[in-house]
């Protein structure tokens, strides 16, 4: 069973659908938090969630969890391009629309459309883009929303304007996190790590220095903080490779070694 963030409409939806083509059962939980602790508790087999945005950055529940609350592995990892469409009821117009809901994020991603043909449309805020969706159903017609082209199959609407985000490469980028790592080598894989130094100078520069020495490609860094005491940080560093490969397992064995907070966090297909 995979666990992914609902409510169903949204595009964490999408990609458990996709993810899955119908071949396993998805079950729904509130936050993404719940989803990846119902894998660690055995409530699920694996949960699907948002880690990147490629317009908005990573989403730090999911890294700030991986981190510090779980021992779980990412065994994969599943791109979505993001569609963000203006749904409304059935039949109505766009001089009909008084109200543009929607959570902030598809708000903010589509400025463009929103400042130059809805000027005049009140903006309103909510939990999730299925609640932007629910919210036009129970309207009577005057209410719009920004969601998912499955969020209009969903709940019956209509898709008023396809596709207009300000950005048309706008896509999430969702992991698989499992119990156990993923042992596969296909030869088209990625590497995740998280790490912490000693804040003296070049304990950083020390660290990666390791990774370069042995030609190994760094694709991500990414700094957040422990949460234990202010200025104190750790890493997030996604590599190309596998650590079944010699080369890579040596060098982050290194890191490990040279780092006071070291956790592997998978190899898998990308």
């Amino acid at each position: 069973m995979l666990g992914y963030l609902g409510p169903n409409g949204t595009f964490s939806h999408q990609a458990a659908l996709e993810w899955t083509n119908g071949k396993e059962e998805i079950k729904e939980f509130k936050t993404i938090y719940s989803a990846i602790l119902a894998v660690s508790n055995g409530e699920i087999d694996r949960a699907i969630v948002p880690i990147e945005n490629s317009i908005d950055g990573s989403i730090n529940m999911t890294l700030d969890t991986l981190a510090f609350d779980v021992d779980l592995y990412i065994t994969g990892e599943y791109i979505l391009h993001i569609s963000e469409n203006i749904l409304v009821k059935n039949g109505i117009k766009k001089e009909d629309i008084k109200v543009i809901a929607s959570h902030p994020q598809p708000i903010g991603q589509c400025s463009k459309i929103l400042s130059h043909e809805f000027g005049d449309v009140q903006i309103e805020f909510t939990d999730s883009t299925a609640a932007a969706a629910k919210l036009v159903t129970e309207s009577d017609g005057s209410v719009a929303c920004i969601a998912s082209p499955s969020s209009a199959k969903l709940y019956g609407l209509d898709i008023l304007c396809a596709d207009c985000g300000d950005d048309a490469n706008n896509s999430t980028r969702f992991v698989i996190i499992e119990k156990k790592p993923n042992k596969t080598v296909t030869g088209h894989d990625k590497t995740s790590i998280v790490f912490a130094v000693d804040n003296k100078p070049g304990s950083l520069y020390s660290a990666l220095e390791l990774l370069a020495k042995s030609k190994i490609n760094m694709t991500k860094i990414e700094s957040r903080p422990m949460k234990k005491e202010l200025g104190k940080y750790v890493f997030f560093i996604d590599i190309d490779g596998n650590i079944d490969d010699a080369t890579i397992y040596f060098a982050l064995d290194k890191v490990r070694q040279n780092t006071f907070f070291y956790k592997f966090l998978g190899s898998y297909n990308y």
